[in-house]
This record gives C-alpha cells, structure tokens and sequence, in this order.
C-alpha cells in the first residue's frame, strides 16, 4: 500500500489544498495521503483559526487518510526546523513518497538549491552569520549569499518564493537522513502564498481567506463543500480564535520580569526590554507585531518569539527536543484505509503513534523506560502541548466550559 505524505497546516483547508491532495495522489499513484498537520499554533507564529480536531476532520472529509499533529517545537520554528520535524514525522510513518506545492512546480531547480545548501553547509551558515550581524534578516541573508555564489546557475526567484523555501529545506532534509522517501512537486496555482485576493477558479491563499473572514465576507465558494459545513458548525458555536483574546492573554505574560522573559526560546538580545516597553502602549497585536519590526527582525519571527512567550517555551528545553527529533507522534484522525495502512506500519515505528491520550504515560513509560533521557524529553514535548491546547481553549470566541485537557478526551476522527 503506497502513502504520499504531506506536511500542512489546513488553516483552514480549502480548494487549494484540495487541488494538492487530488494532484499528489494522482502524480505518485500512491492509494493513501498521510498528512502531518501543525496543531493549534502554527508556523508564522499565530493560533490556529480553528482547534486540531477541527482542522483535522476538514482534511479526513476531503480525502486525507491519516491526520498526525507536527508536534509544537517544530510547528512554531522557522523554516528548517518546521521541514525537519515535518519530514522526520512522514518517515517515521513509512510513507514512501512526499509531495508539496511550489511557485516553480519543478523538482530540480529546487534539488540544486538542497544539495549546494547541504554540500556548503559550513559556509553558507558562515557567510550567512556575517550578513545577520550586519543587519540583514534571515531570509534575505541566505537568498543574498546563494545568489551571489551561484548567480549562473540559479535562478533568484526560486530561493526567495516561500513555497520553493520550503520544498528546498525539505529536499535537505530527505538528504540528511538518507531517506529513500521519493520527493514530487506541483505547481502551486490560483492566489499566492501571502495573497489576500482570491485567485482564479475558487482557489485562494489560506491568508486571504482568513482575512475575509475577519471582515464578515463570504468564503464558502472557497472552500470545498464538507469543509464548510464544518466551519459553520463552529462559528456558530464560538469555537473560531480570537486575535483579541489572543492578545489580551498574550499581554498577561508579556508583563514579568526580563529576566523570565529572558529565560524563553527566541527571546535574546536584549528584545524582553524592547518586548516590555512597547506592550505598555501598544493597543493591539498589529501595532505590538509593528513596534518591534526591524531590520534584523521580521513580522513572521517575532510572531514566532511572541507564541513562544505566551506558552512560556524555556530556552533549555525547546533547542534539545529540535535537536534529536520527535519522541512521540499524536494521531489525529484516520480513515478506514489510513487505519489499515497504520497496521501495516506498525512495526518499521521507532517512535510511539498515541491515539488514546488517557493511556499517553504507560506508553511513553513502556516504550523509553522510566529512568531514560529519552522518556524525559517525551515528557518535555508532551507538557508543551498539553499547555497548548489549555491554553487554546481561552482564545475561542465563545468558550463554553468544559475541561481544557481536550487531548485526554477529544476522540479520534473517523
């Protein structure tokens, strides 16, 4: 049984997404889609417009197969990290296949960029260094020094384009590891990455849709038709995040002192100062996101910085749970078929695939050993995201009780 794998965040998942999913399975023949999917805090540093379980069941309604949460190191680190956990999680599944989206919607340009960023890696990360104390930020930096050392070969739009970003660490990764995992891409069509405009033929960007959504405009023509129906069950139920419960909670924890501030992953020179003067004046996330921008610190980064202090992510935990990998995986949802593929997994697993979160110690226990460093850094990963998802709760519209440990009792999609 042949498994594409696709690493995602569906917020939401709409035709886009859709169109990825059908061209995968199409282009690599495989008869089941694996997602690892972000959980409630994602990649650019924000809440998830919808809870896991919600996002999760979108996907296993439009076709997905199996539905893994990235874990929240990875799902909240910049690019490298966000492709590292998300490739480590498919190969620890077994799917024999990867297939993600691009601007250019070709494998080798992409391929290039991979192995000259493996192949130079002392280098580029040096040359890299130089440029970040100068004052240019992280992606810029990287696209200047490839571009500079291999302007004849490579094209500039390839490595600045952030889907081609992506495919690229991803590509890397696969070659770290060694993996036979086969990479594919696909063209990304309709609205770009960033866009806020519908594209053509119902397709638009994840961000424009959310956007709309903010402004009260009709999105359903968007979206693929079990996903709506979704999406309106919780909006009528307040279960859709809101940016201004976000940032009044953010605030709460924003206010301590810079030493404990200090003590968090991303926050560093000297930024807890800048961090505590600016939320003094600032009345909303935007003007707060604004009035930390800089040269050196992009708007995605400091999103990234500000989920880390609202979770409180402490410096000496994060970077040795990024450093060795995922200790365990959370499955989210599974169809009839992502079951049976599962089981035919089971035993290449290296790591525990937790369903029932009511029995998530004596699995870990039994697996790593109660006295192993091992079974701490997964108990290290599994008190983050249990923070998470408490956490999570608060930022519903209209939160209407209930335990805040829906990991211990939430049920798998089917």
């Amino acid at each position: 049984m042949q498994a594409v794998g696709l690493i995602t965040e569906y917020n939401p998942f709409h035709n886009g997404h859709l169109h990825h999913l059908r061209e995968s399975l199409r282009v690599t023949g495989a008869e089941v889609a694996v997602a690892v999917m972000s959980g409630h805090f994602l990649q650019r540093g924000e809440p998830a417009l919808l809870d896991k379980w919600g996002r999760a069941e979108m996907a296993l309604r439009s076709g997905v197969d199996v539905v893994v949460e990235l874990p929240l190191p990875w799902a909240c680190s910049s690019a490298p990290d966000f492709s590292r956990g998300g490739v480590k999680s498919l190969a620890l599944l077994g799917v024999d296949s990867l297939c993600f989206g691009s601007e250019c919607g070709e494998i080798e340009p992409l391929q290039y960029c991979a192995d000259f960023l493996h192949d130079n890696d002392s280098f580029v990360t040096g040359k890299t260094s130089e440029l970040l104390r100068q004052g240019v930020n992280y992606p810029q930096a990287r696209a200047q020094v490839l571009t500079e050392l291999s302007a004849e070969l490579l094209d500039p739009t390839v490595i600045t384009a952030p889907n081609n970003i992506l495919g690229i660490e991803y590509l890397k990764v696969l070659k770290e590891l060694t993996s036979t995992i086969q990479p594919v891409t696909i063209a990304r069509i309709g609205a770009g990455y960033h866009d806020v405009d519908a594209g053509v033929d119902g397709i638009a960007s994840a961000t424009g849709i959310r956007q709309k959504m903010l402004e009260s405009e009709a999105v359903d023509t968007l979206l693929p038709p079990t996903v709506q129906s979704i999406l309106h069950q919780a909006t009528a139920h307040g279960r859709v995040v809101s940016v201004d419960k976000y940032y009044q909670l953010l605030l709460a924890q924003i206010f301590r002192s810079p030493t404990e501030l200090s003590d968090l992953w991303l926050v560093e020179n000297g930024i807890e100062n800048r961090l505590l003067t600016v939320a003094e004046n600032a009345t909303s996330l935007a003007e707060l996101v604004s009035g930390l921008k800089s040269r050196q610190l992009t708007r995605t980064r400091i999103q990234r910085l500000l989920v880390s202090v609202l979770l409180g992510l402490k410096r000496d935990i994060v970077p040795p749970l990024l450093a060795v990998g995922p200790q365990y995986l959370h499955l989210l949802a599974a169809s009839a078929k992502g079951q049976k593929f599962l089981a035919s997994r089971r035993k290449q697993r290296s790591i525990p695939l937790v369903q029932n979160f009511s029995r998530v110690y004596a699995i870990l226990k039994r697996h790593y050993g109660f006295e192993s460093a091992a079974y701490r850094l997964a108990l290290e990963q599994l008190n983050l995201e249990l923070k998470a998802t408490k956490l999570y709760t608060l930022l519903s519209q209209d939160y209407t009780g209930g335990s805040r440990n829906r990991d211990f009792y939430e049920s798998l999609k089917i």
